[in-house]
């Protein structure tokens, strides 16, 4: 199959699960999502709101924050390193249970040095049950900090990295709740025995497989970062995967390098070239969405330069602290500063920048401002500010479009996260 840029960027953004929402979301459709995307990033800024609730938002309209945290406590979700922290499906344990199995040198290498901590930690868990970091206090003397967690948080951190530990819940503040690894399986998935877990090569083949299809149609390069696997030898898998007929042959225009196809999009392939499935939709995306976390592939495909500037000192911020990119019928056209202010009701606009080349249509405005009234109401913050854009010429006809709908339904949710 050939597919022009547009149509790649249709296939990423159809098997992501970002053409069209549900008509009302349900508890099952978040899993869903996630599922689709095969993972979901753990990011715990909450100025809009915490990344993996916003890029549920983004897929799925309006829905219920509690579904993700109940779905954790279920066990239909576990937490572990992926392509970042992440939520994944339970039924994909064993793929980073090898992982685990093969062994965490960091961790490793931890437990030797400090086998006191490692010991106090997990006896704690065995006779007290699920705990998390603050029910240990500090005995080092230390202030503190990001970047001086006390000895109990290194422990059981890296006793996470490594298996032994899993998170079980989060609390109301979002912060991890630790019990067993077995404790925790004994729930989400019983029956669960090492001996279950794949070989690394077929974990290896697994992601590779998983990565295209996230990603509707992708080149080599694409594919490791998804998973965060080895670079070196990506493209002659995926070429093994196409021989076996795992993946199927494709090119994208203007790519030299060869693309691949997973089969259960081919369906959706055809549709989107035969032009049966186009895009209606507006919608924000996070800073940490799987549309754009890999920077060079946001820019190759769909033009965009885009980075997060929350580590960047605000006197040098060029978009602000946590722009949200602005999708718009298939393209990224800008990015949008906010900010939600929830014992308010507000929810600020600080300032819209569009990209160089995006016109300021009506189809351009009404869509914008119907997704912030969208992502207001669910918020529970109905009051929309907008301040400034660039172009200037945007601001107004903004704040008017905003203004002038009655029709948005606010449904608030009881933010604790």
């Amino acid at each position: 199959m050939e597919f022009s840029r547009e149509a790649a960027r249709t296939m990423l953004l159809a098997a992501q699960g970002l053409i069209s929402p549900p008509e009302q979301a349900t508890k099952d459709d978040v899993l869903d999502t996630i599922r689709r995307m095969g993972v979901l990033q753990i990011d715990s800024i909450s100025v809009v709101a915490r990344s993996p609730y916003l890029v549920l938002w983004s897929r799925l309209g309006s829905y219920e924050p509690l579904w993700l945290d109940e779905l954790l406590a279920e066990g239909a979700l576990f937490e572990h390193w992926a392509h970042a922290a992440c939520f994944i499906p339970i039924e994909d344990y064993g793929i980073y249970r090898r992982f685990m199995l093969n062994g965490n040198a960091k961790a490793r290498a931890w437990f030797q040095a400090h086998p006191e901590e490692i010991r106090r930690v997990m006896d704690r868990v065995r006779e007290q049950g699920p705990v998390r970091s603050v029910q240990f206090e500090r005995t080092d003397g230390k202030a503190g900090g990001w970047w001086e967690w006390k000895p109990e948080k290194r422990a059981l951190e890296h006793l996470f990295a490594a298996g032994e530990l899993m998170i079980s819940r989060r609390d109301p503040n979002f912060h991890r709740v630790y019990d067993l690894r077995e404790r925790v399986l004994e729930n989400a998935h019983p029956g669960w025995e090492d001996a279950l877990a794949p070989t690394h090569e077929e974990v290896r083949r697994t992601l590779a497989a998983k990565a295209v299809r996230s990603l509707g149609v992708a080149v080599a390069g694409w594919v490791p970062d998804y998973f965060r696997t080895p670079k070196r030898g990506a493209a002659p898998l995926l070429e093994e995967l196409a021989d076996a007929g795992e993946l199927l042959r494709a090119r994208i225009e203007g790519f030299d390098e060869p693309a691949y196809l997973h089969p259960d999009n081919e369906d959706l392939a055809e549709k989107i070239l035969s032009g049966d499935l186009r895009h209606s939709r507006t919608t924000l995306l996070s800073p940490f969405d799987s549309v754009v976390w890999d920077r060079a592939r946001a820019l190759k495909l769909f033009g965009f330069e885009y980075r997060i500037e929350v580590y960047t000192p605000a006197a040098r911020r060029r978009y602000g602290y946590y722009s949200l990119p602005i999708l718009h019928r298939g393209a990224l056209v800008g990015r949008l500063d906010a900010k939600a202010y929830r014992k308010e009701g507000m929810f600020e606009v600080k300032a819209v920048h569009l990209e160089p080349d995006v016109t300021v249509t009506d189809d351009l405005v009404s869509g914008l401002a119907g997704t912030l009234r969208d992502c207001a109401g669910w918020h529970g913050t109905p009051e929309i500010l907008v301040r400034r854009s660039d172009p200037a010429t945007l601001a107004e006809p903004l704040r008017a479009a905003v203004a002038d709908d009655t029709t948005t339904p606010v449904s608030r949710h009881e933010w604790v996260r």
